[in-house]
């Protein structure tokens, strides 16, 4: 099976310009693509995951990926998929975002020997003459075709600044140089980019009579875009400072049933084959075991084996019997906190364990029975938890964290 249809059929491929001649580059192994990353925080988090993943696949059959840091449309932002402007940031926000996204990609992608390269689009953009540009980029470019497409139509009802209106511009630019520069004939991204992808491959065809080729990779959980990599507590982050191992494995192990086969072809590199046999076959019972893979992998891909085997070896002594592991999420409550006697408010815990974010919070959770402590359910508000050895708080069906005395 050619690399291209194990991408069909994963479902990752939504729109393509030339399938043919893409189809070709890259089972030749002969694509150098780029996907585009703004650095716009100081980790990657679970939306970023399928770009990185298909860039890890596309250089396992030989093709060479060019991530591009948006270190210079970051300090304009992307209006697509949004309502309002970006907050914007300072050039060393910027850059320390960036430092932190080239040590997290490294997991993914192999940059040795030049199988890949990282660039940031701030090393051209900054230094671009306004004039310069309204004469060579801007007569390539229909402002009546631009606001036709969907990115700018959502906003105009309630303002497009003309910063964020170049922002399509700048996009295109950025696929220019790069061919230029570095061969870069393919670009990928999602399907709220089409419109500036086919941007990118207009001006090249235009002002270089060369062939270049775009193709959107389908989003995961596309329709609930917002929602994901969203838990109670925020973001689900690739940095374990932000989100731990045992918290991203909970994350997948959790998914709906709906959807844990669609993230099984899309997000890990299990063989289609054993993926599409499970879905023929599978129900009931079968569906905790696809999530526990599903899981496993992921945290492995992100995290290393040894962490992915503490993360399961966790979820499976914690949901089997309630019981106290090292390894589960933690909160240490200093003596200032606790009463005399060595107890402790149970709306204050739930608080300081990040489990609600008010008293008020706490309160309705506990009076709707969705709190436990070391498996028995806790009714009153007002009761005391004694932290004289840890307890097990267990939050709903599914979420478990231990607090102990600091």
């Amino acid at each position: 099976m050619t690399v291209f249809e194990d991408l069909k059929r994963r479902g990752l491929l939504a729109q393509l310009t030339d399938e043919k001649e893409i189809e070709e580059l890259v089972n030749a192994g002969k694509a150098t693509f780029y996907i585009g990353f703004d650095p716009t925080a100081d980790s990657l988090h679970v939306g970023h995951f399928m770009a990185l993943c298909l860039m890890k696949r596309m250089q396992m059959a030989g093709n060479k990926p060019i991530v591009l840091i948006g270190g210079g449309t970051a300090m304009i932002g992307d209006p697509s998929g949004r309502t309002d402007m970006r907050k914007m940031m300072t050039k060393e926000t910027i850059q320390h975002n960036v430092d932190c996204f080239k040590k997290q990609m490294s997991r993914f992608i192999d940059f040795s020997d030049d199988k890949a390269i990282i660039v940031n689009n701030a090393d051209w953009l900054m230094n671009l003459n306004y004039v310069e540009v309204l004469r060579e980029i801007g007569p390539h470019f229909s402002v009546n075709r631009m606001l036709s497409h969907e990115c700018y139509k959502q906003r105009m009802e309630r303002g497009l600044s003309f910063l964020e209106f170049n922002y399509m511009i700048m996009q295109s630019y950025d696929f220019y140089v790069l061919y230029q520069k570095y061969g870069c004939n393919m670009q990928f991204g999602g399907d709220d980019q089409w419109a500036n992808m086919l941007g990118g491959t207009e001006l090249i065809r235009r002002k270089l009579s060369k062939d270049a080729y775009a193709m959107t990779i389908t989003l995961l959980l596309n329709s609930e875009g917002k929602k994901m990599g969203k838990t109670e507590k925020g973001a689900v982050w690739l940095d374990a400072e932000k989100t731990s191992p045992y918290d991203f494995y909970q994350y997948w192990r959790n998914v709906n049933d709906a959807d844990v086969i669609k993230c099984l072809k899309m997000l890990t590199f299990v063989p289609i084959d054993e993926i599409e046999e499970m879905e023929r076959t599978m129900e009931g019972a079968e569906f905790n075991k696809a999530k526990e893979i599903l899981a496993y992998e992921l945290t492995k891909l992100v995290h290393g084996e040894e962490e992915a085997e503490k993360a399961q070896n966790t979820a499976k002594s914690v949901f089997g019997s309630a019981g106290v592991s090292d390894d589960m999420p933690t909160t240490k409550i200093g003596a200032d906190d606790l009463n005399e006697d060595g107890s402790i408010g149970l709306l204050t815990l739930l608080v300081k364990c990040g489990l609600a974010s008010s008293n008020g919070e706490a309160r309705r959770l506990v009076q709707q029975g969705g709190v436990s402590i070391n498996d028995e359910k806790i009714l009153e508000p007002k009761a005391l938890v004694m932290l004289d050895s840890p307890v097990v708080i267990k939050k709903g069906k599914k979420v478990f964290h231990k607090a102990e005395k600091e």
